[in-house]
């Protein structure tokens, strides 16, 4: 009888265990890879046109792509500065992009649904 309550007991804190890792995978290690991959999806796509922040805070306009460096102009001046891929916070260029499209997708949606209506109507007073 002692074995068999000692025996479930281990088995619970099993189950504990591993429902605990899997708490951590789901919360913190899956949300981080995905971050990860959109970050570097995002500094793989850098343009030449494209409006971007650094990490740094520094705003400007890229004017040449290498592989792991691209050179961006700031301010009116045209001040040319080489940088690391991984310096790029943010492509607002991209950003805005992805918000027109998201828009257009939307109203395309839109029309859609207005046109199967006034078809229904069209049916509905024959």
């Amino acid at each position: 009888m002692v074995q068999l309550l000692n025996g479930s007991s281990m088995a619970g804190s099993i189950v504990m265990i591993v429902a605990m890792l899997a708490v951590f995978y789901f919360m913190l290690i899956r949300p981080e890879n995905k971050r990860k991959k959109e970050a570097e999806e995002m500094r793989s796509s850098l343009k030449v046109g494209d409006k971007i922040t650094t990490i740094g805070g520094i705003v400007g306009t890229v004017v040449n792509v290498k592989d792991d460096k691209f050179v961006m102009e700031t301010g009116a001046d045209q001040v040319r500065i080489e940088l690391a891929k991984w310096a790029l916070s943010t492509n607002d260029s991209a950003a805005e992009r992805a918000k027109e499209e998201k828009q257009k997708s939307m109203e395309a949606k839109a029309k859609a649904v207005a046109a199967k209506k006034a078809e229904r109507a069209k049916k509905n007073d024959k």
